[in-house]
């Protein structure tokens, strides 16, 4: 995976200050709520959202136990159909594949539908470096682009700014990637998408190379498969002469029956919808129907490492619908950026640490940026128990050196935990010194930040092992 943003904190400090932005808290609240809100009514409408659910799960683990098989199999018909494929076993390898393509067909730019895979392996900037321009489409993204800014959640990147953020975004620079905003221009939406529109249709009309990801790979035809809501992704995936998509090597599923599962579970888990306004599939290419030339480019990246994990593997299931995003209560206050990562949110949290390590100190916390409410994992799609990665991941964390204090304390915790008699009497402490305890968890050195701002639960009078002892033998009722 590609590098942390340069100077980019650890969790705990990005969130702190992200907390303290009341504009970016509100937007947040407003956006996450309407978008919940609008998803829970949508699912409600099907009697078979929970076996879907299951289906999803399930198409996706025989998928992944397969994935070697599959994966050949989608390269095979990818060739029989007139494209190419290129496999790329980290961010390095895509970029220079990627870069090679475009500079071999001679161009100095390329349009782009949104891609968390390019964003992943930091394509745009490998390309600024080779003097080719990458634009962005999709309209989220264009703001992204044009504030200089970050993408801070997986299906709205511009999440985190209002209407009149985005007016004065377009009005001071976008007439430096092209088309100039409208002299006048209000923060009314009808005129920010008229704006957008204009800017990007000269783009759509002059580019001869297009990048793209996929939401999902269909291994017995090759098709790739886009879903989305402007029509952005279809001018891209249809105008220019060549069409480079970067595919993480999960998103690869069986057959269309397959398909059929997740195009259900995908529209009413991000968007709401029943149905995406534009499903765009292709497969290879087609004399005098769309891009003459198509290239795959299959991306590892740290996917494999994921799929060694009997524990994380799960992730891999992720079909980045946002809705863990939308219901977290950690991501509405503290937003997207704070994660340091492409992949914000819940997902995020177990995603990113997987693929680039826990090694640094961003890493490593982001594991502990949950409540561990399992909100994430009720509204899942495709079931994947984040809050169980969580922990496991966290596991990971306190075995490295430099987390002497947790490894003892999960030490005693586990001597105590598996003796009955040394548990009862540990009890049996804690319930005769209760007045003594300290309302606020007094701990040493790294941890001390985490118990200040945590209430310590009050112990009750009499432990439910004594109660029941006591209802045994006296045949009290409870």
């Amino acid at each position: 995976m590609s590098a942390v943003p340069l100077g980019m904190p650890a969790f705990p400090k990005a969130a702190r200050d992200a907390t303290r932005n009341p504009t970016l808290r509100r937007n947040l609240r407003h956006a996450t709520h309407t978008i919940r809100s609008r998803r829970a009514a949508a699912v409600a409408e099907l009697d078979d959202w929970a076996e879907l659910r299951a289906a999803g799960a399930a198409i996706k683990d025989h998928t992944l136990r397969h994935l070697d098989r599959y994966l050949e199999q989608a390269e095979a018909a990818v060739r029989a159909a007139g494209g190419h494929v290129h496999w790329a076993a980290d961010a390095a390898e895509a970029n220079r594949i990627v870069t090679g393509l475009v500079r071999a067909a001679g161009e100095a730019e390329v349009v782009k539908v949104k891609s968390m895979a390019t964003q992943e392996i930091g394509l745009n900037e490998a390309l600024a470096e080779a003097g080719i321009t990458a634009y962005e489409t999709d309209l989220a993204e264009l703001i992204v682009q044009l504030g200089d800014d970050r993408p801070s959640h997986i299906l709205v990147p511009a999440i985190h700014r209002n209407r009149g953020e985005i007016r004065d975004i377009f009005a001071g620079t976008m007439g430096e990637w092209g088309v100039p905003a409208p002299d006048g221009m209000t923060d009314e939406p009808r005129e920010l998408a008229e704006a957008a529109r204009l800017h990007l249709r000269e783009k759509f009309l002059r580019a001869k190379v297009a990048v793209s990801g996929a939401n999902f790979l269909v291994a017995e035809t090759g098709t790739l498969v886009v879903v989305e809501s402007e029509g952005n992704g279809r001018m891209c995936l249809t105008l220019p002469e060549t069409l480079i998509s970067v595919v993480g090597i999960e998103k690869v599923v069986p057959t269309w029956r397959d398909l059929e599962v997740f195009l259900q579970l995908l529209p009413r888990s991000s968007t709401a919808e029943r149905m995406n306004p534009y499903t765009s599939t292709w497969t290879g290419t087609t004399d005098g129907d769309g891009p003459r030339e198509f290239h795959l480019v299959l991306l590892d990246n740290g996917r494999t490492g994921v799929l060694a994990d009997e524990v994380g593997r799960q992730t891999l299931r992720c079909i980045r619908c946002s809705a863990c995003l939308n219901v977290c209560p950690v991501y509405e206050r503290a937003g997207g950026h704070a994660y340091g990562s492409v992949y914000p949110g819940p997902i995020g949290a177990i995603l990113t640490p997987q693929l680039r390590g826990t090694t640094s100190e961003i890493d490593a916390s982001l594991p502990y940026a949950s409540s561990l409410c399992g909100a994430c994992y009720e509204v899942c799609p495709v079931a994947i128990d984040i809050p169980e990665v969580l922990v496991h991941l966290r596991e990971k964390v306190a075995a490295q050196p430099g987390h002497p204090v947790e490894r003892a304390a999960l030490a005693v915790a586990a001597w105590v935990m598996s003796d009955p008699k040394r548990y009862t009497a540990l009890q049996r402490t804690a319930v005769r010194t209760r007045a003594l305890h300290p309302r606020k968890a007094a701990l040493p050195g790294w941890a001390k930040a985490w118990g200040a701002t945590r209430d310590l639960p009050a112990v009750p009078a009499e432990s439910f092992r004594t109660w029941w002892q006591r209802r045994d033998t006296s045949g009290e009722t409870p």
